[in-house]
């Protein structure tokens, strides 16, 4: 700060001793004097106050620094704690990925074992299924009755549906479209038809030749009422009944019949007992025929049969006639019918067993 140059002092012997000094340089100076002392009051302030502050600075960074001591070494506590745990954990870790390892290496030779055993089951009832199946399938052929393979389907069905496995499914579904296709198969009745060459062949023997010697067969004669003895020794003579019986054997001698068949009147009697066996003869063989399922040549031995009926033999009696629609039903009966076959299914079991 400039200050203005202080007047110059006059000597004694100038200035006169009445003379007094200036006043306005001294309220100058105190004006001064005052801004000074407030300055350094404020200043003195502010020093106290700045003191002040940086002893609470210091408290609180003394209390924080011990507060970080101990955190410090909560710290350093806590993290020894954390690394034994972690060490700890990490050993626990090790160990459980130690046996979670072995659980599943035990768990996979388990599923393999189980899948083993599964498809070792499961390749045997393949196995069990086709030979029914082809034992069913040569019964039919042999028997001519479809009974066997659809008892033998029926069976597999219900073996499957028990097992219910996915890869042995489309075996169930071909089992179920051929026992449909089975089931709609009419077959021989051969049973039945044995039972009527059975009737056939008894039947035979009892059917009059066209030629045969005897009453006549187209109006029997009635027979009269039984009379006791008594009453005819009373009511006829013994003339009377020598006459009758004469009369009765000159009638047999001479028979007078229409025979339409030229063959039948050639017949001799000895004859007509090898045109009855021959005719058994090839109700017999047709009736073999049928258990061998030759139905054509079976078919043909009946046409002869009918054939050899309407030559030889009586065909206005009741006896024939039956006879001759028995044998036309034969005849029908007798078709030529084709098994069913099981490809779709034997298809479906060779490739469920070579999927394994």
């Amino acid at each position: 700060m400039n200050s203005e140059p202080a007047p110059a002092v006059p000597h004694a012997d100038t200035v006169p001793p009445t003379e007094t000094p200036p006043v306005a340089p001294v309220a100058g100076s105190k004006t001064w004097l005052w801004v000074l002392g407030i300055s350094s009051w404020v200043a003195l302030a502010f020093s106290v106050m700045l003191w002040w502050k940086l002893s609470n600075i210091q408290e609180t960074l003394a209390r924080q620094s011990a507060d970080s001591g101990s955190l410090s070494v909560e710290a350093r506590a806590s993290a020894k704690q954390a690394q034994e745990l972690a060490r700890d954990t990490a050993a626990r870790l090790a160990l459980n990925e130690s046996r979670w390892s072995e659980v599943a290496l035990q768990r996979t030779q388990l599923e393999e074992l189980m899948q083993s055993l599964s498809r070792s089951r499961d390749e045997n009832l393949v196995v069990d299924i086709e030979s029914a199946l082809r034992l069913a399938l040569q019964q039919t052929q042999l028997t001519g009755s479809v009974q066997p393979l659809v008892a033998a389907l029926k069976t597999a069905q219900q073996r499957l549906s028990r097992v219910a496995q996915p890869r042995l499914t489309p075996v169930l579904r071909a089992l179920t479209r051929d026992l449909e296709r089975v089931q709609t198969v009419v077959v021989t009745d051969t049973p039945a038809l044995l039972i009527k060459f059975d009737e056939l062949v008894r039947e035979i023997d009892e059917l009059p030749l066209a030629n045969a010697v005897g009453p006549s067969k187209s109006a029997p004669v009635p027979e009269p009422p039984t009379i006791s003895s008594w009453a005819r020794a009373m009511s006829s003579t013994w003339w009377e009944h020598w006459l009758k019986e004469i009369g009765s054997q000159v009638t047999d001698l001479v028979r007078i019949s229409r025979i339409d068949q030229p063959d039948a009147s050639l017949l001799s009697p000895e004859q007509g007992f090898f045109v009855r066996e021959n005719t058994k003869l090839r109700l017999l063989n047709a009736r073999l025929g049928l258990l061998a399922r030759q139905y054509e040549a079976s078919r043909n031995d009946v046409l002869a049969v009918r054939r050899d009926l309407v030559r030889y033999f009586e065909a206005n009696t009741r006896k024939s006639q039956a006879l001759m629609v028995l044998l036309q039903e034969v005849e029908t009966q007798l078709k030529q019918v084709e098994l069913p076959h099981l490809d779709e299914s034997f298809a479906a079991l060779a490739t469920a067993s070579a999927g394994r």
